[in-house]
């Protein structure tokens, strides 16, 4: 994204990309974001309609599509103040598909105005009534409102496809919602000219990503894909008619999530063959070879390699996890200048040790001062509870049944008979809590705001 941010400023500079009609002091309460605002080259410029509704400024931009017959408008949600401009937008332009890409609240804010009416209601706009026929939902993730709009005397149905699954911050799961939703649009545009109009809250990022789709999609089916295929090319074109066409990396990674996965379908029809190419680059696993579909070098690296899998981003933390109180002490691997095939104690003369497979555990010497000077050192392969080889035990051991504990820790008791009294546990010392992980302070389970 960086390399795009650097080439989208060197592409202002050449193109003399602008932003004067969205900066005019009576069109600025119409932009949802002060840093948004559309090129006045590729903007969409609105007719008047009736002496009250006469401002030619709307937020947004005119997008090429890859083939002539297909033309985007890249739009902003509307905002309570530009509900009439809209529809004097999709009247003028005859729009007949639209495709909303967010809700109308996320994160408790508001990202576009209702421009509907309930089921089987109407609305009234300005001079546009409009009411909603039927709803359905072809799938679990799209919403299809069909509308009649009313402007005088004539009525237009007009589709409007609403996309609930793309997560409040980030990107959707699966690609697969989104492909049948815009195969959908298709059908529902048919053979009409008009635009199809595509928003999400500020009219670029999500509105770039489904652009981008739809765009390879069209290379596909006219079997356009040569050997100059590139994303970032198609990313930078969009970018050249509506600012801030896909905004983060993880929207960019989606799309190329998406356009393998339309590649990898592509290879599972047989009747695809691409005729201006002429090497054979990949076949797909589930066809046999002589139904195998002819790509470029380019699209063949979408193909020939898996894509990351996707991890969309949650606005919220995750769930802490709570915390027991034992610890196993774990041996560190530490490189050392000469590797040991035999792992040897610290405390323990080095002839007198077998050869343990392998180490797992640190090895410590008890304190001395809590011990007394007259006790042997011994060694364990264990920490905190585990068996030391066993030594000759000293008159005061054979009075007290146990064994020493291996520990790093400040003893409680420096007088070990009265630990070791009648009726006592059986041990020697007492050792504190180990200081080690808690659980996670409150306030890092607070909802991100």
């Amino acid at each position: 994204m960086q390399r795009i941010r650097q080439q989208n400023t060197y592409m202002k500079q050449i193109y003399g990309l602008t932003y004067e009609a969205g900066g005019l002091r009576e069109n600025v309460k119409k932009n949802r974001y002060k840093d948004i605002l559309p090129y006045d080259q590729s903007r969409v410029i609105l007719g008047p309609t009736t002496p009250e509704y006469n401002s030619d400024y709307i937020n947004a931009n005119f997008v090429k599509g890859a083939v002539e017959s297909r033309i985007y408008i890249a739009t902003q949600g509307p905002l309570s103040n530009t509900l009439v401009d809209f529809w004097r937008m999709i009247w003028q332009y005859d729009v007949r598909v639209i495709v909303m890409a967010c809700k109308e609240i996320e994160m408790g804010k508001k990202k576009c105005e209702v421009y509907w009416a309930s089921t089987s209601e109407s609305a009234v706009f300005g001079p546009f009534t409009v009411s909603t026929v039927e709803a359905s939902f072809p799938n679990e993730e799209v919403i299809l409102r069909t509308l009649a709009v009313k402007y005088r005397d004539e009525t237009h149905t007009v589709s409007q496809f609403q996309y609930t699954a793309w997560p409040d911050h980030g990107i959707p799961n699966m690609p697969d919602g989104i492909l049948g939703m815009m195969e959908l649009t298709h059908i529902r545009q048919a053979y009409h000219t008009g635009p199809v109009l595509i928003h999400c809250s500020a009219g670029c990022g999500r509105t770039g990503v489904i652009c981008a789709i739809d765009y390879v999609n069209d290379l596909l089916d006219q079997k356009k894909i040569g050997e100059d295929f590139s994303i970032m090319d198609i990313v930078m074109q969009l970018r050249r008619q509506r600012p801030s066409a896909v905004q983060t990396k993880e929207q960019y990674e989606f799309i190329f999530h998406t356009v393998a996965h339309m590649f990898k379908k592509v290879l599972r029809e047989p009747s695809q063959t691409y005729h201006n190419q002429t090497k054979v680059i990949c076949k797909s696993s589930s066809s046999s070879s002589s139904s195998s579909s002819l790509l470029s070098s380019s699209a063949a690296f979408f193909l020939c390699r898996t894509p990351h899998p996707l991890r969309p981003r949650s606005s919220h933390p995750p769930p802490s996890t709570t915390m027991n109180d034992t610890y196993a002490v774990i041996n560190k691997v530490r490189p050392s200048p000469t590797a040991r095939t035999v792992h040897y104690y610290d405390n323990a003369e080095r002839s007198s040790q077998k050869s343990p497979p392998q180490a797992l555990y640190s090895a410590v010497k008890p304190k001395n001062s809590a011990m007394g000077s007259g006790h042997t050192a011994t060694s364990s392969s264990t920490a905190l509870a585990g068996q030391p080889e066993k030594t000759a035990p000293s008159e005061t051991e054979r009075s007290c049944d146990h064994s020493l504990t291996d520990d790093d820790y400040e003893y409680v008791f420096n007088d070990s008979s009265r630990v070791c009294s009648t009726g006592g546990l059986g041990f020697k010392c007492r050792i504190k809590k180990p200081k080690g992980p808690r659980d996670p302070p409150a306030e890092w389970n607070r909802l991100e705001r």
